[in-house]
């Protein structure tokens, strides 16, 4: 395994927070090698893997060995249990790109996928409350229940990243807002390029994928709802800026404008 080609790179989270923009920008750098596929979910799967004795074979046919740089993209590596050591096991060098999307926003847009999938049957307010039982580690589906139902969980971002650095330097880390994605990509793709060595695009086209699906989802984000997520996070923000050097104070404005311009729903 020593001296066998290994994937280089991970963008690993967050979900919501415009990886499969960033999976498509990055298919377009001539030296850059990804799946077909968006999120192998290797290192999270403890049902077809022996983490004791792992094969990373299926891993690896994923990719052809051509000469590029291998990488790809599953959001939920930054946030499941394990999987980071499991990739410091895999490859000490790996390289992270991980973009983040304001939380609250990020989960409001995460309710609303999975209430369009039918996964979800309960109101975005109920899920951030009572909701949120669903993922005590006692419960017997919590496992599976993390993988659909963590609205709140997973913008735990000092949390995560606090974790990622435990095996991983911080240079090997790059943090980006999934805002300047979308405002700035050229800007942004230019960074990511330096961080991985490759030569960048002389421009980039804008994409924008996988936006929230129109359709009547039966409640609206409350004006309490951000009151109670943004106390919910500041702790760990706070964290979360010392840790990458990320304001988050933009955020926290928008979170105190759409409070004052939304009307409760009575």
């Amino acid at each position: 395994m020593s001296g066998a080609r290994k994937v280089e790179f991970l963008v690993a989270g967050v979900q919501k927070g415009g990886t499969s923009a960033l999976f498509e920008y990055l298919r377009d750098l001539p030296g850059l090698q990804l799946p077909d596929v968006k999120e192998a979910h290797f290192f999270d799967d403890a049902d077809r893997v022996d983490w004791v004795h792992p094969d990373y074979g299926p891993y690896h046919d994923l990719f052809v060995d051509d000469g590029r740089m291998w990488g790809e993209a599953t959001p939920i590596y930054i946030y499941w249990p394990d999987a980071i050591a499991r990739i410091a096991a895999y490859n000490p060098t790996m390289r992270f790109i991980l973009l983040f999307r304001d939380p609250i926003q990020r989960a409001w847009s995460h309710w609303k996928m999975e209430y369009a999938k039918g996964k979800e049957t309960r109101p975005f307010q109920w899920c951030i409350r009572e909701g949120r039982a669903r993922m005590d580690p006692d419960n017997i589906a919590a496992a599976s229940h993390h993988r659909v139902f963590s609205y709140v969980e997973r913008g735990f971002y000092g949390r995560q990243v606090s974790s990622l650095l435990k095996y991983f330097p911080r240079e090997q880390c790059l943090f980006l807002r999934s805002e300047d994605l979308r405002d700035r990509p050229n800007t942004v793709i230019p960074e990511i390029c330096s961080f991985l060595d490759q030569t960048s695009a002389p421009s980039v086209a804008v994409r924008i994928i996988h936006s929230a699906r129109e359709q009547d989802y039966g409640t609206k984000l409350q004006p309490a709802d951000i009151a109670l997520l943004a106390d919910t996070y500041a702790d760990d923000l706070k964290q979360f800026g010392a840790l990458t050097g990320i304001a988050t104070s933009a955020w926290s404005a928008r979170w105190k404008a759409e409070m004052n311009s939304i009307k409760p729903v009575d």
